[in-house]
């Protein structure tokens, strides 16, 4: 394990090491969390780590083309994390499996993905976003959080395998201080070198999917995270993977907000290359309640 508050290939190595899970039965794994992140299980990686559980199941050339997941407890970062997972049909062309992640013997989150053999047919996408800088072009992580001292705590302590350049404010700056935009735009890229595994960058991409994902609702309002802005939690996650793609190189995630009402905001985004190709699609929908200063 890499020291809390790595960067670049050390925190990616780490995260691989949260991905690669300890084989415990014909269908059952167990999963771990970092030694040090936030007061319950980040949802990117219960996702990620319940389609590595699938997957490994799954013939290895059968690639995930979606998955559909709920989120029903909050995890404790300090216990195991047990997947049970369900062969529930192997085709001529496509293996569904159910995985279902547990602690204490209950369920924190399932999770349905489907795999398909490789085939050919039609091919076309809705144009990329104009106009967007490139990732060079915009702040890294480090310059944003220079601007918010009191955002260094948690930030310096935790493990960064993905570098993520907001392409406009972040949700977690200071009340007031953001505008309010229709889309949020995010670079990202696993921070690191990842191996060649396809079903490994598909685990990284899920991991990803699910941290700004949600942002874009209080985007629409110019709101933020935490005292004087919304807590939230994610209630529910879904992915598509279109094309072939490499984790560890940018893309754009392109996240909007269709709609927000009784206390939940959904969100959906996709992910383009930097050629503009694009690789996936994401929907999630997450409760969100205002909170005082």
């Amino acid at each position: 394990m890499s020291q809390p508050g790595a960067t670049g290939q050390a925190a990616v190595d780490q995260l691989l090491s949260v991905l690669d899970l300890d084989h415990t039965g014909e269908q059952t794994f167990r999963g771990m969390s970092p030694p040090v992140g936030p007061q319950r299980v980040y949802g990117g990686q219960v996702a990620g780590q319940a389609l590595v559980a699938a997957g490994r199941t799954v013939a290895p050339e059968r690639l995930v083309h979606s998955l559909h997941g709920y989120f029903v407890r909050p995890g404790d970062p300090a216990e195991p994390i047990e997947y049970q997972v369900e062969n529930v049909r192997d085709g001529r062309s496509f293996s569904v499996r159910r995985s279902v992640a547990l602690q204490h013997d209950r369920p924190i989150f399932f999770m349905s993905a489907s795999f398909q053999r490789q085939e050919e047919g039609l091919d076309h996408q809705a144009s990329a976003p104009l106009d967007v800088p490139g990732p060079d072009e915009v702040p890294t992580m480090t310059d944003r959080l220079s601007r918010y001292p009191e955002r260094l705590g948690i930030w310096g302590q935790i493990p960064r395998p993905i570098d993520v350049r907001y392409v406009g404010e972040p949700g977690w700056v200071r009340p007031g201080d953001r505008p309010a935009e229709p889309h949020q735009r995010v670079w990202m890229r696993i921070d690191g070198k990842l191996p060649d595994d396809p079903l490994l960058h598909a685990c990284a991409l899920t991991y990803a999917s699910d941290l700004t994902l949600l942002d874009s609702v209080l985007s629409v309002h110019g709101e933020v995270w935490g005292p004087g802005g919304v807590v939230g939690a994610s209630l529910d996650h879904a992915l598509w993977f279109h094309r072939p793609f490499r984790a560890d190189e940018w893309f754009l995630y392109d996240c909007w907000s269709p709609s927000a009402s009784g206390a939940r905001g959904l969100a959906a985004g996709r992910m383009l290359t930097t050629d503009g190709r694009h690789i996936a699609s994401a929907v999630q929908e997450g409760l969100l309640r205002r909170v005082g200063a």
